[in-house]
């Protein structure tokens, strides 16, 4: 057989690149304003903990192409698509709001905090190193509905909903840049002079913005503000903060070490989906790669874990390369090392960006469905519903827990814990539809093994923290 060679770079990869960066850079805008607003200085932010975040995303980034380069020489292809890589969405809020915030309220002392903050990681990213010792098994016992039915209900809800509500905060705009993402992603339509269209969407719809004066001058002089040279610095600070993450703030760990579970859990199910997409990935080895690339932040002043995105698979049905996730981790680099990230997140509006991200969504749900026998569409469905009542309780529950309850009360304890749940009830549906009942009964035992020690129904680690739910899971079994 002829050998083929799997190419550097295609033309396919520049919308991959654009789509991929959006979403890096939309979690990246999101850590700056948070944690500006928690009143963490600049100087840490953009000296520390975006070149820190930058430094991982490169490591990832890097070893995927090569990943995919291994994968296109062993099954002599030319059409492998790189994993994507970034920091993980829902650990990085709970990173936020449940590590760094709490730091410094302890601490009062940013330094101290951060350094806290980067021990959390660095044992996050061990943890996920360790997941790699199961997460072959998993992968191969746990029905694909139930893992991609996960991924379904975090793409429907935290990403393409909560997009979907930004892109209409601007309608002029976000109806005019969806429409262009459409057509050209999703119709796989030529734009004008063949410009990628995730590309001329952005160009296009940042300059309407400032047209119709949705947008004011007044950010692109604040943008312009933030350029300057933040060089990635070397630290052992992390070693300092575990003396206080375990004194002080070993409560913390409650918190830390189920969504940890949860990232390298997350990994193995876009792992799954791009293997439904046609390239299969060795679990284990992602795995360990999402967790060094975690801890090697740390030693630059990263405090965010990172995985495998729910973007690879948009990006394999954009046909991208190796390509996109190269130039990926060099121009976060660049841009985090010079400001232009804190720059481009405040010149580019949200509704341009917002788009970009329903589209990630769309395709996540559409691969879904291509992917499981049809009549596992149903345990899809059924997975999905645990994330809707985790975004309607992360949006209401502090600021309007009686609208929650309004609606139902069972939203909170749903909602926490949601990737366990959703893994579970998908995965004992599917073991019914296919008669095999036993697996059904032993998946609701470990239903209630997770309840019972806190990883699902409950807002941290603690034994019997809700035993109605711990005994819901024992009566179905």
């Amino acid at each position: 057989m002829e050998k083929r060679k799997y190419p550097l770079f295609i033309k396919e990869d520049v919308n991959a690149f654009f789509s991929l960066f959006q979403n890096n850079l939309a979690n990246f805008v999101v850590i700056a304003i948070t944690m500006l607003g928690f009143g963490y200085p600049a100087r840490i932010v953009y000296g520390m903990v975006i070149p820190g975040a930058a430094i991982s995303v490169l490591f990832g980034n890097l070893y995927y192409a090569h990943m995919a380069k291994k994968l296109a020489e062993k099954e002599n292809r030319t059409d492998v698509t790189a994993l994507s890589y970034g920091i993980s969405t829902p650990p990085m809020f709970i990173f936020l709001f449940g590590v760094l915030k709490p730091a410094l309220d302890l601490t009062g002392d940013p330094d101290m905090a951060i350094r806290i903050g980067m021990a959390a990681c660095f044992l996050g990213g061990l943890i996920e190193v360790l997941g790699s010792l199961i997460g072959p098994w998993l992968r191969k016992n746990l029905p694909r509905a139930s893992m991609l039915g996960a991924l379904a209900g975090v793409a429907f809800s935290v990403i393409a909903g909560q997009m979907f509500f930004h892109t209409f905060e601007s309608p002029v705009i976000g109806m005019f840049v969806m429409t262009i993402i459409l057509v050209g992603l999703i119709a796989r339509r030529k734009m004008p002079f063949n410009i990628p269209a995730s590309l001329f969407a952005i160009i296009i719809g940042t300059i309407l913005a400032y047209a119709v004066k949705e947008s004011s001058l007044s950010n692109i002089t604040e943008g312009l503000g933030y350029v300057g040279v933040y060089l990635p610095k070397p630290t052992f600070g992390f070693i300092t903060g575990f003396k206080t993450l375990f004194g002080p703030m070993v409560g913390l760990l409650a918190a830390l070490i189920p969504i940890s579970v949860y990232n390298f859990i997350e990994t193995m199910n876009n792992v799954e989906a791009m293997a439904a997409a046609g390239d299969n990935y060795d679990v284990a080895e992602t795995q360990i790669v999402d967790g060094i690339g975690t801890m090697i932040g740390t030693f630059f002043g990263g405090v965010f874990p990172t995985t495998v995105y729910l973007a690879s698979v948009s990006s394999k049905w954009l046909k991208a390369g190796r390509g996109y996730s190269i130039v990926n981790g060099f121009v976060f680099l660049v841009a985090s090392t010079f400001g232009v990230i804190a720059a481009m997140s405040a010149i580019i509006p949200l509704q341009v960006v917002a788009p970009i991200l329903v589209f990630v969504g769309i395709s996540m749900i559409s691969q879904t469905f291509a992917s499981v026998p049809q009549n596992h569409y149903p345990a899809v469905i059924l997975a999905m519903f645990p994330y809707l009542a985790n975004y309607l309780s992360t949006k209401f529950a502090g600021a309007a827990p009686e609208a929650l309850d309004a609606v139902s009360p069972a939203i909170v304890s749903l909602g926490q814990g949601a990737m366990f749940t959703a893994l579970i009830l998908g995965a004992i549906l599917s073991f019914i539809l296919d008669n095999e009942f036993n697996k059904a009964a032993i998946t609701s035992l470990v239903g209630a093994v997770l309840s019972g020690l806190g990883f699902m129904h409950a807002p941290k680690l603690s034994i019997l923290y809700s035993p109605k739910h711990t005994l819901a899971y024992v009566v179905v079994q």
